[in-house]
């Protein structure tokens, strides 16, 4: 991905980076893979607010992904790369021998009329979908299994990658993106390569504006609010939180608090945690 530079013209343009797509082969998306999402906007089925901050934001609708990787050994054809408005990767269009249309995430490297297949006994190529009994160890994979047959949860943003680093049992050995290592059941699939767009981490987003085309509404701090809105408010002009340590809206510890839970199921399977 070619990232574009501004000169400072306007103060909105003096730090603004933005993709020039030029991976992008078609404008618009296929109609039948997709839909309308209804959005909340942070609000639950009550009416109440449970995500600050969310709220505008540009129209779009939804690319159905397959994330399953399910059309075992059967070859399809890379037709198309497209711009998926609720990813910071991009999508890739591919038409199966049967004929059967699909978007996956787009794996770097994979160009235009290249095939991919899915399946147990394929060869190890960028794209091709396997179980992760069946991957060499030092393979990089994305799009990966937690659970056999529940599709892709993990390791699907732009620019990511996970490691095999060791097999034992029915358990193999991953090294996630967040520098955590845990195991993950043998027969759960995962893709080859890394996930494609690896510069979206060094886009700048220049204005305020720009965000709120992306659905984000303006952050205040807690200390420049009043009591009633947040423990940190209140106190005669620029004062500190007045608290021995920061808290959430709700009183809770924020800031390097850890919040997962003690336990949970998975805690069993990592065996280095997230820095």
């Amino acid at each position: 991905m070619i990232i574009r530079l501004y000169k400072a013209y306007t103060p909105g343009t003096r730090n603004r980076t933005v993709s020039i797509f030029s991976e992008i082969t078609k404008k618009f998306p296929e109609k039948r893979l997709t839909k309308s999402i209804r959005r909340n906007q942070g609000h639950n089925n009550r009416g109440i607010i449970t995500s600050r901050h969310r709220g505008g934001g540009h129209k779009k609708k939804y690319r159905s992904i397959d994330f399953r990787r399910n059309k075992f050994n059967i070859p399809g054809t890379v037709t198309s790369i497209e711009y998926d408005p609720y990813r910071n990767a991009r999508i890739a269009l591919i038409n199966y021998q049967d004929g059967d249309k699909r978007y996956i995430l787009h794996p770097r490297s994979i160009k235009i009329g290249q095939n991919i297949i899915s399946g147990e006994n394929i060869p190890i190529e960028v794209g091709n979908s396997l179980p992760l009994e069946k991957i060499p160890l030092g393979t990089a994979v994305h799009n990966i299994e937690i659970r056999p047959n529940q599709g892709g949860q993990i390791v699907r943003a732009a620019g990511t990658y996970a490691q095999i680093v060791a097999k034992e049992g029915n358990l193999v050995t991953l090294k996630l993106p967040s520098s955590e290592v845990r195991t993950i059941n043998k027969k759960c699939y995962a893709t080859i390569g890394q996930v494609g767009n690896i510069d979206a981490s060094n886009i700048t987003i220049g204005k305020a504006g720009r965000n709120r085309w992306l659905n984000k509404r303006p952050k205040v701090r807690g200390v420049v609010m009043n009591p009633i809105d947040h423990p940190h408010g209140g106190g005669e002009g620029r004062s500190p939180i007045g608290k021995p340590k920061p808290v959430t809206p709700w009183g809770k510890p924020a800031l390097g608090q850890k919040t997962r839970k003690h336990n949970k199921y998975s805690n069993k399977y990592i065996l280095r945690r997230r820095k």
